[in-house]
């Protein structure tokens, strides 16, 4: 199947000493053909569990400020800022000895080990959070946030980037991107409608569960991680005559 794209364009020329102008259709064709971008099934499983992941937790952007007003009584901007701060600075620089590590091991198996744990990890903080009561705690619930991003943006992109279609580098990247970002736009608004009429408990349990469900989505086909093992049997068999020596 091929999309083709037509534009119009008008065009002004300069001819002699004045301007003539006139208007002419130029038309110009580009042509995708579908069927040539093909991705593989690991980057579609992980392009999934990026959404169920990363768009659980756009359930909760927008209302974060909200949620520690609502919840901690001697909530102040300097405090939301805090948080915030303290989750960016864990995750940023956590994240470089993560990946170092991570690249001098080889294989894979190490990557999809981080990915488990940061997706079970961030499960169990979004409900750490609707236990908080606390300064103290809202810091230390936003620490241990940022430890899980820090394992998951290193380990899920490790991962992904070696299982692109070397020809269409920018297009599978894009399509996470923008998968992504519609979801965002969609859990943002769907957040507000969950915390207006069920609470922020309700939100919360349900960024939880979609964590949860991207572990269990890839721990479902580790296969497409870890192939299945080869036979050890040699694939160079002796041909020689049984008789040759008689």
């Amino acid at each position: 199947m091929a999309i083709r794209l037509r534009y119009h364009l008008k065009v002004k020329r300069l001819c002699g000493r004045g301007y003539n102008n006139y208007n002419c259709c130029m038309k110009m064709k580009l042509t995708i053909d579908l069927q040539e971008l093909k991705i593989s099934r690991v980057v579609k499983f992980l392009v999934v569990s990026d959404l169920l992941f990363l768009g659980g937790w756009g359930l909760i952007g927008p209302l974060f400020a909200i949620f520690i007003f609502d919840t901690i009584p001697q909530a102040t901007m300097l405090i939301v800022g805090g948080a915030t701060a303290i989750y960016w600075f864990t995750k940023s620089i956590l994240q470089l000895p993560v990946a170092i590590f991570l690249d001098r091991v080889v294989g894979e198996k190490d990557d999809f080990y981080a990915l488990l744990i940061s997706l079970i990890l961030s499960g169990f903080v979004a409900m750490s959070f609707l236990l908080v009561k606390t300064v103290n705690g809202l810091f230390f619930v936003s620490f241990l946030q940022g430890i899980a991003f820090a394992f998951y943006t290193p380990s899920w992109s490790g991962i992904f980037s070696r299982h692109l279609d070397k020809e269409h580098y920018a297009y599978e990247w894009s399509l996470d991107s923008t998968t992504i970002g519609i979801a965002y736009g969609i859990t943002a608004l769907l957040g507000g409608v969950i915390a207006q009429y069920f609470g922020f408990q309700a939100v919360y349990i349900s960024v939880a569960l979609l964590s949860f469900s991207s572990a269990i989505l890839l721990f479902s086909v580790p296969d497409l991680v870890f192939p299945k093992g080869v036979s050890r049997e040699s694939l160079i068999r002796d041909h020689t005559p049984m008789n040759i020596n008689r």
